[in-house]
């Protein structure tokens, strides 16, 4: 197993700097995820970390070797791509096996490895189709198998799953969180979907503007966000966040409570609203409260809940469960 370390990796375009002096450390076998918003630099940094980008200043390594100058085939990678980017004339087998074939390794040994991946990917009995012929999520699982046949010191993931629909998303998340498990090999993944983050790693990275906000586990970060960005970012629906009148009454600059931390009582609570909207999601509800000093106040509760649009409701944040942001 490997690890990648960057060292004050700074990133320019002319003058517009986007990757602004980024230390971070993927230790061996972790599930790493990349995640925020578009433009935050998150592709950027996973190319910088590939070879396919340079950097302006700052050190890469990869297994304790600076590949800061070195091209992406001595690095050790392989990077799988939003798009699958498969050959349409070549069966699975041969797509699955074609980097092989290029560095002509013997016959023999490319029909072994195919047979390999395709038992750990379960596309065994996929092997003699063409790419038109499958999902799409089988061919972003030939995407993969090209990539693990290859037997990589690092798996690098770059938005693969944003072409699939969302029950194909669901379950390659699940796939893909199984390979890992199997494989033991540290993966660096790119997403702006933060259940993806949240479901998949073992550490997560929220970028911002080229920088850092914060990194730790899933719940770490749910917990203890460090920031207002952070905050905003991680969970959904996302944490209601307020500034002015109410943080100065809270001795803080933001102020936040997650939706699934406010009690709701028709009869008494801390803020007083009138249900605007409400989304019936089957085991949850997501309701819209207008409160004159919070102006929309949203709320997470059950199912089932007896609410209705513009009646008064009463909500009061659950004890321990609110942040506040100097």
């Amino acid at each position: 197993m490997t690890s990648v370390v960057l060292e004050s990796v700074r990133k320019s375009f002319g003058s517009l700097e986007v990757m602004k002096g980024v230390d971070l450390t993927v230790e061996p076998g972790e599930f790493c995820v990349f995640v925020g918003p578009s433009g935050c630099g998150k592709s950027t940094l996973l190319r910088i970390i590939s070879g396919l980008e340079t950097t302006t200043s700052g050190q890469v390594f990869i297994d304790g070797k600076d590949v800061t100058d070195a091209e992406p085939s001595e690095r050790g990678i392989a990077m799988v791509f939003q798009s699958y980017a498969l050959y349409p004339h070549l069966t699975v087998a041969e797509n699955i096996g074609f980097g092989l074939s290029l560095a002509r390794r013997p016959k023999a040994e490319i029909a072994e490895k195919v047979k390999q991946t395709a038992d750990i990917l379960q596309l065994s009995h996929l092997l003699d189709r063409k790419p038109k012929a499958l999902s799409g999520g089988q061919r972003q699982r030939v995407a993969i198998g090209r990539a693990i046949i290859r037997n990589p010191k690092v798996f690098l993931f770059d938005e693969p799953l944003s072409n699939l629909d969302a029950s194909l998303r669901s379950q390659m998340r699940i796939e893909l969180t199984e390979l890992h498990a199997k494989l033991g090999a540290t993966m660096i993944y790119v997403t702006h979907d933060q259940v993806e983050a949240m479901t998949m790693a073992d550490k997560i990275v929220v970028l911002n503007g080229g920088q850092i906000e914060q990194v730790g586990t899933p719940m770490a970060l749910y917990n203890n966000p460090a920031s207002p960005f952070v905050a905003g970012f991680i969970g959904s629906p996302k944490m209601n966040l307020f500034e002015g009148e109410i943080a100065a009454r809270e001795n803080c600059r933001t102020y936040g409570i997650r939706p699934e931390h406010i009690a709701l009582s028709p009869a008494e609570g801390k803020w007083q609203g009138k249900v605007r909207h409400i989304e019936r999601l089957g085991a949850d509800t997501v309701i819209y409260l207008d409160v004159p000093e919070l102006q929309t106040l949203v709320v997470r509760t059950d199912g089932d809940r007896p609410v209705k649009t513009g009646e008064t409701q009463f909500a009061s944040p659950l004890s321990g469960k609110e942040h506040r942001f100097s």
